[in-house]
């Protein structure tokens, strides 16, 4: 009988612990966003959309590599924003680069809810900017993880490594 009730307590626990962790929004407030919006649904500009993504994100990954603070991140990209526009004209000029205070639309991703709001963040709207938009964290640098094919429990402790590395009075969220 002591068992069953251990066990039931146990995974009582483990239920509220699990919903906990889901529910909380993952990214710090001391974050940088990255958003870009296609111009539409279709094949062409949703592929425009993801080349236009890859090539700015390994550019400004590069550059904010060892960046510990949101004040040395804001620096730098401030000052990369001609490098970024470029990139982007290699492929349009029919676009809008944002870098400040924007608007994100309430998001889920892998059980985690993301709340929308106003954020610090650099958005760049493709031609009407109609369609499907792809974002994540730009610093710290969570945007790795789409790289990487793991389950959310994986997810969860690669996301609280970063929070833990660069926000460590943060990392008992």
């Amino acid at each position: 009988m002591k068992n069953i009730l251990f066990i039931l307590i146990a995974v009582i626990t483990l239920a509220l612990v699990a919903n906990t962790l889901t529910s909380n929004n993952l990214i710090p407030d001391e974050a940088i966003r990255i958003r870009v919006i296609a111009n539409s649904n279709s094949e062409d500009d949703q592929a425009l959309k993801r080349e236009i993504k890859e090539d700015i994100e390994k550019y400004l990954y590069t550059k904010l590599d060892g960046v510990e603070n949101i004040e040395e991140a804001d620096a730098l990209i401030k000052k990369n924003i001609p490098k970024v526009k470029e990139l982007i004209s290699q492929y349009t000029k029919n676009y809008k680069l944002n870098y400040g205070m924007n608007y994100f639309p309430e998001k889920e991703f892998r059980g985690i809810n993301y709340e929308a709001g106003e954020y610090q963040s650099l958005v760049v709207t493709l031609g009407n900017g109609l369609g499907d938009n792809w974002w994540c964290v730009l610093f710290p640098p969570l945007c790795l993880l789409e790289a990487e094919e793991s389950s959310d429990v994986e997810y969860r402790s690669f996301v609280m490594d970063m929070i833990s590395k660069y926000f460590p009075s943060k990392s008992n969220v």
